[in-house]
This record gives C-alpha cells, structure tokens and sequence, in this order.
C-alpha cells in the first residue's frame, strides 16, 4: 500500500532519508528550463463540446467501421456481438483484479474456469491458465517452460520462419541471457521437412504457426512423433477462429497450444489490449506460467472456485520461480468467454466457414488480374499472399487515397526475399460488394502502370 506523509515533520524525516532537504532537489537533474514546465492550456470545454470535439479526432483516423479493411498479419477484424460490450460493463468483471480471496471473487474465479474449459475444448488441450498479455508473450513462455521441463537444460529451440514475425522477435527478448540458441527461422525456405532435420538431442522445443504467418494451413501429420522421438517438445501456434474448422492441436499431438485471443470478440483497438490463450498437458502444469482456477466444494459439499495453481513469484517458493508473470488479461478473457458462450461451437464453425468462403473468393478473383498472382500451394483461411505488379506500399496508398480503402500488410518489411507481396487479409466482416471493389481497385492499378 502506498503511503504519503501528512505532516512535516513526516516529510522532512523522508526527504532526510533519501538524503535531501526539500522536494525540488530531487528533481535537480531536469534541466530547469524544462523543470516545471508552464502549460498553455486552452479555455476549459462542456461535455457536450469536449464530445464533438473527440467525434471530429475519431473521423480523422481511418477506420474498420468505416473503410473495408483488409489487413490482418495477427490483429483481425471479426463480428463481435454487443452482448459482450454490455457485459464487460458490469462492475464485478471492471473492478476485480487478483482473486486471491476466493469468498469475494466467486464471478471472477467462475468466468476464469469457465475460459479455461472453453480454451481446452477449442484446442483440445488437457489444461489452460488464465492468460497472458498476448500471443507473442505466450509463445516467449512456452519456450521458458520447456526449458525449465527438460532436467539436463536442453539449449536448442527450433522455430519455422513462417511463425508470426514479431512472436519470433518476443522469444529472442524474452530469452537473451538465457543461453538459448534460436535456429530455423533465419531462413525463409525452411520448411516443416527441413526444420525436422535440425532436431536433436539439445532440442527443448519445436514451434510452427498453422495456419501460419501466410495464412496457410500446415501438415502436421507425424510431427510430434519426430518431434517426440528427439525427446523434444512441440508448441503450435493456433488462431482460434481457424478452430472452427481445423483439427485443434491437441489431437496433433501438441504439447503446448498458444495463440491471440484477440479474434474472440475483442475489437481492433488500435492493437490492444489483447490476450495470449495458454493450453498444455497436466503434466506439465506445474511449469505453466499464470494461474489456474479449478472447481472445489465447501464443508457442506456447495460448488465453489478457487485458485488451485498461482504463480510462485507472490507466494511461496519464490526460488523456484520460472516466470515473472503474475497476472492476466482478466476483462480480455472475460470478453472471450461471452463470445465463445454465445456463439458456440455451431456459431465458431459458420464465422470460420465465411471465412473460408469469402478468402477464396478473393482470392479467386484477384489472381484474374493482370500482374497479380496468388499463393495457392497449400489449403488457406483468412489470409493469402499475392504478388503484385508494384510495391506494396504504392499500392496501398493508391487503394485508401482513391477507393478508401485498408490494404493489405507489406511483406517486404519481414521479409527481403518477399518484395511486392501482399498479405491480404478477408475475414466474415468483408461484404462482396468490398472484396469486388478491391479488385477493381487493383486492376486499376495495373492499368495505369500499362
């Protein structure tokens, strides 16, 4: 709890302390000039104004409300029903943080079990924690708890170069001290086949992204028998809408399943808050990062919730500690929750269906054009890479400054040996009507370079 003195003889016995005489010498080195800085502020607004006046900031940023939108690369735009606004504004889900006493927090510790239930069925995983800060954070654990399950201290991660980019970069920040070596995403040729290749017995885990960082849906048939037969651990990296549709990780054989919560009914926002979901096997559990919420009874046999696994680094065994995560995204994961709840795995399947659907269409009829062509070696959902006739960025600009409309990501920025390639993005929230007037908009391009 923090404390500020209230008289002054409180204050000069704490400036004394900290080796002082009064409060301006500890700002001694600021520059004076801009030590106590007079702000021009302009005359105070009403409400009403102050509102219009944000209104005509918010209209001068473009946005998925009103620009079709084709950009994903790991943010992506999906229906999220107003049911979940309406609820994340009851106060028992905005005030409660950490459930340490379970008698006050029976909402919270539920609607985390609850989560937790939905993240194991969606990947079908034996056990979730209650999430982390992102994706990318949840990947950078998973490749710690590997670590920290082999006893002779495996030093070798593999990671497949079609792995979300900036994941990658998490994993070599998270782990720098650590000793770790990180190998196979250096070279974007590097395929499942030849990533398996490196597998040996300084292996502690083997990541790939399906669908990956493109878009496309990998084959993992006998992975984790190679994988395992290295006596190595094998995380996939999932997005959950593909779920709807694809064989969950679980039944690969995965170890771990980690991935961004962000498409579960949590909005754009400007790239987050968002949530890491965190699923493994129990035998694991007691390596997992972030905490656990199980199901217990009282004395009198009531169903009641509590925290059955917590993070050490506040409790006990702090020694032992191999995360410094101590905390979730608990409003995100609630937001996931209702989503989940209200769609339902019939609900799950039709948006990963309509995303099938309309991606290929797009697809289909860009790769008409002249100068465009598009990826169709491997099965794709979502999102899909087409090489254009220009730069990407050239491109882009055209679309937004003459059709307003939000192109697709620059994989050059990624990756060098991928000049002029879109990543293109087309979730349940693109009509026809948008997918069409992109490809005019494309074509058009084409034209004026002829």
């Amino acid at each position: 709890m923090s404390y500020y003195p209230h008289t002054e003889r409180e204050r000069a016995e704490m400036l004394a302390a900290v080796g002082v005489k009064q409060i301006e010498d500890l700002f001694a080195d600021v520059p004076a000039k801009v030590r106590f800085p007079q702000l021009d502020l302009p005359e105070p607004y009403s409400e009403l104004e102050t509102m219009r006046e944000m209104l005509d900031l918010a209209d001068a940023n473009a946005n998925a409300q009103h620009n079709p939108l084709f950009l994903g690369a790991g943010a992506y735009n999906h229906y999220s029903p107003s049911l979940i606004h309406q609820l994340l504004l009851r106060g028992e889900f905005l005030t409660a943080y950490t459930p340490y006493q379970p008698e006050i927090s029976q909402g919270t510790l539920q609607t985390i079990y609850e989560y937790q239930s939905m993240i194991c069925a969606l990947t079908g995983m034996e056990v979730a924690n209650a999430s982390h800060y992102d994706g990318a954070t949840s990947l950078a654990e998973a490749v710690i708890m590997a670590y920290n399950h082999h006893r002779e201290k495996r030093k070798k991660v593999i990671v497949s170069p079609a792995v979300h980019p900036q994941y990658r970069e998490v994993i070599r920040t998270y782990t720098q001290g650590m000793g770790l070596t990180i190998v196979g995403d250096e070279d974007p040729e590097n395929d499942l086949a030849e990533l398996t290749k490196q597998l040996d017995k300084d292996t502690t885990l083997f990541v790939v992204q399906s669908p990956n960082f493109f878009g496309q849906v990998e084959n993992l048939e006998g992975l984790a028998a190679q994988v395992h037969a290295a006596g190595a651990l094998l995380c996939i990296v999932v997005e959950p809408i593909s779920l709807g549709l694809l064989k969950p990780p679980g039944e690969w054989g995965a170890d771990i399943a980690v991935g961004e919560g962000q498409s579960l009914g949590v909005p754009l926002s400007y790239g987050g808050p968002y949530l890491g979901f965190f699923a493994t096997r129990k035998e694991f559990v007691r390596k997992m990062a972030g905490r656990l919420v199980g199901e217990a009874k009282d004395k009198n046999g009531t169903r009641g919730f509590v925290l059955t696994l917590a993070t050490r680094e506040q409790h006990i065994k702090r020694d032992k500690a191999t995360s410094n995560i101590c905390t979730n995204q608990g409003l995100m994961a609630v937001a996931a929750t209702i989503y989940l709840a209200t769609l339902g795995k019939n609900g799950l399947r039709r948006v990963a269906e309509l995303c099938w659907h309309k991606s290929h269409y797009a697809a289909h009829e860009i790769a008409q054009l002249p100068g465009y062509s598009v990826d169709l070696s491997r099965p794709f959902i979502k999102e899909f890479v087409v090489q254009c006739p220009q730069p990407v960025a050239e491109i882009n600009a055209h679309l937004f400054n003459e059709w307003g409309i939000i192109g697709g990501y620059d994989l050059s920025r990624d990756y060098a040996s991928f000049p002029n390639h879109m990543l293109v993005c087309v979730t349940e929230m693109n009509g026809r009507d948008e997918i069409d007037a992109l490809v005019e908009a494309l074509g058009e391009v084409t034209s004026h370079t002829h």
